[in-house]
């Protein structure tokens, strides 16, 4: 029996040990039998590098920690062989991780986005970090930190979190040169305004484009009083999930202009979607007005108590269609701080919210010479900060550049605004032009807060981006039939008008109501004959195309103080001032200048119901009503929209 069993231990082995060494050799020799895999190995990996060695980039992931003991999700990437260069910050709410993983490649143009190829190719280190709160970055997330002071006792905001920041990056690159730049868009211009409020030393230049500063004037949130419904939208996606996603309003599909219009108020609205306990939308709701709860986090003005240190270039599109305030506010608030006209520069382009980062050919149906955002950033950009940062010589960045719309062309100016006051008066018969009309007269409309004026062509999605871009160029003949939207025009031109400026607002205007919106918009009308032809860069499409140069609201209930809102008093006629965007535009012979007025402008604006509440947020549907609207034009009630004509 022990012989047997010897003997059949020995055979069994020998077949064990033949099918071992034939799943050896089916396997990878060098991996440890325990790590082999089964049919039942779990599928989930923690985590995969698709930087390879071969890559012609290094990237670099870093927890950076800020003086509160916080840590900030901090990403490091450069070309290799880098050495003695400088560091390019981006401050971002978006994703760092993201932001350096466009594309899965070993290349390192194709991981970043545009605006950033021109300087990783010449080897800056480029370095994006996500805020406190956001992401993968540890803290509490408030949306456009205040700075430290009467709204903000905790001793952080974004101004020392860069400082921290930029500490750590001069210590911890060892390929840097130590000299830090920084640049962003829209939030991201925010961020950037702010690392230059006692700025670290090593901080060189900046570069603020599109930046929020005030969101109740007329940056995101309101305008002149007027709330921005997709507020909402991007509060509660912000605030859910670190922004990692999943905080989409849930209105679903169809025209928003009627599941706005069925939402009713802006409270009922946040009730009915169970989102009016989310902070970000309660900040909206609870203060409707110019409170210091919106003035003191103005950052045009923090930056008008601040020592100018840090050169910046101020940048907006001239139709940015979510930031245009705040580039010209603080540019008017730090220029008189640059004695020698050679630290704050602002230049507006072509393009919408962010456009100068992307590709700057066109917008909507106007066709521009080349692609103009590139161009702005490797003639002026680029060497802006190759001087600040890297020793190039000066390149004279222009105090203010500005492209002229119309003709298709780069303006160097030593100030901002160039144009001088030149009223174009409303007068009878929808006539409009240069000379004050000696007769007094008015224009009557009804607005009805039931069918308000859309601001775009129904159907509307509030979400889709070819809406959304491009919508302050869309031809507004959509509108031009409706009795609710009151229209001037001049007679074809016999020469051109050319504007650099602001546009103000001089309107007199009555309600029968007890409050009421006001929509100015300033027109292109193309001649309806108009051919193709290269050099404006216009499209044959755009025969009799009234193309907006313009368009901005002001809420009546704000006439006399935005602190202190005050029902108006009906059919008293009131004198309305307020500006438009800033531009440079070129109205070109026989093409004619159109004004428009209306009351409504949804759903990009909510409605108001005409008849004063303390909190519009909470209007009942029994206060949304009907309206006389009246537009008194020359005598003693000249509505006029005064353009800053160069001759």
């Amino acid at each position: 029996m022990m012989k047997h069993t010897r003997l059949h231990c020995a055979c069994a082995a020998a077949v064990v040990s033949l099918l071992a060494s034939t799943v050896v050799l089916a396997a990878d020799p060098s991996q440890p039998a325990a790590a082999r895999v089964t049919p039942m190995t779990p599928d989930i990996v923690e985590q995969y590098d698709p930087v390879l060695p071969s890559a012609e980039f290094v990237r670099r992931e870093s927890m950076v920690p800020m003086r509160d003991g916080v840590e900030l999700y901090t990403v490091v990437v450069m070309k290799k062989g880098t050495e003695n260069a400088p560091v390019l910050l981006s401050r971002t709410p978006y994703d760092a991780h993201r932001a350096t993983h466009r594309l899965p490649s070993q290349r390192i143009v194709d991981i970043v986005d545009a605006m950033d190829i021109e300087f990783v190719e010449d080897h800056y280190i480029r370095v994006y970090q996500d805020i406190r709160g956001m992401h993968r970055s540890q803290g509490e997330y408030v949306m456009n930190r205040p700075q430290v002071g009467p709204l903000n006792d905790t001793g952080i905001d974004e101004s020392t979190d860069a400082y921290d920041t930029i500490e750590w990056l001069v210590k911890n690159i060892p390929e840097s040169n130590g000299k830090v730049g920084i640049i962003g868009s829209s939030y991201l211009g925010f961020t950037t305004l702010m690392a230059t409020i006692r700025p670290h030393p090593a901080l060189k230049a900046a570069v603020a484009q599109s930046p929020m500063v005030d969101g109740w004037i007329g940056d995101d949130w309101f305008h002149n009083g007027a709330f921005r419904v997709s507020s909402f939208d991007y509060a509660l996606g912000q605030a859910f999930n670190k922004g990692d996603g999943g905080g989409d309003l849930p209105v679903g599909v169809g025209d928003h202009y009627t599941r706005y219009l069925e939402a009713g108020s802006m409270a009922d609205f946040a009730k009915r979607l169970r989102i009016d306990q989310v902070p970000g939308v309660r900040k909206f709701l609870e203060n409707p007005a110019y409170t210091e709860f919106w003035s003191l986090q103005a950052v045009d003005k923090w930056l008008a108590a601040e020592p100018l240190k840090v050169p910046t270039i101020i940048e907006v599109g001239q139709w940015d269609q979510e930031d245009s305030y705040g580039g010209p506010a603080v540019y008017r608030a730090l220029e008189p701080k640059d004695s020698g006209n050679d630290k704050v520069f602002l230049h507006i382009g072509p393009w919408r919210h962010s456009g100068a980062n992307h590709y700057g050919y066109d917008l909507g149906d106007l066709v521009f010479t080349g692609d103009t955002a590139r161009e702005w950033r490797v003639k002026y950009v680029k060497p802006f900060f190759d001087h600040w940062l890297n020793g190039a010589p000066d390149p004279h960045t222009p105090p203010v550049l500005t492209y002229a719309t119309g003709v298709n062309e780069w303006n160097v100016s030593p100030r901002w605004p160039m144009g001088v006051a030149k009223p174009l008066f409303l007068d009878a018969d929808g006539k409009a032009g240069f000379d004050k009309p000696k007769q007094a007269g008015t224009y009557q409309y009804v607005s009805d807060p039931a069918h308000p004026v859309p601001f775009l062509p129904r159907p509307i999605d509030m979400g889709d981006g070819m809406q959304w871009k491009p919508w302050l160029v869309h031809d507004q003949r959509f509108v031009s039939g409706r009795p609710d939207v009151a229209i001037w025009q001049t007679e074809p031109l016999d020469q051109p008008v050319h504007i650099m400026g602001a546009p103000e607002v001089q309107l007199y205007a009555a309600t029968s109501g007890t409050d009421s919106d006001w929509v100015v918009k300033l027109i292109d009308v193309y001649p309806n004959d108009q051919p193709e032809d290269a050099v404006q860069g216009s499209k044959p499409s755009m025969a009799g195309d009234e193309i907006p140069i313009g368009i901005e609201i002001f809420r009546g209930r704000y006439l006399e103080s935005f602190a202190q809102p005050a029902p108006l008093t009906p059919n008293k006629m009131e004198r309305y001032r307020w500006e438009l965007p800033h531009v440079d535009h070129v109205f070109l012979p026989g093409h004619r200048i159109m004004v428009q007025v209306q009351s409504t402008l949804f759903p990009l604006y909510d409605r108001n119901p005409q008849t004063y509440v303390d909190n519009i947020m909470y209007a009942k549907p029994d206060d949304y009503r009907k309206a006389t609207q009246s537009i008194g034009y020359g005598g003693n009630t000249a509505t006029a929209v005064t353009l800053p004509v160069v001759e």
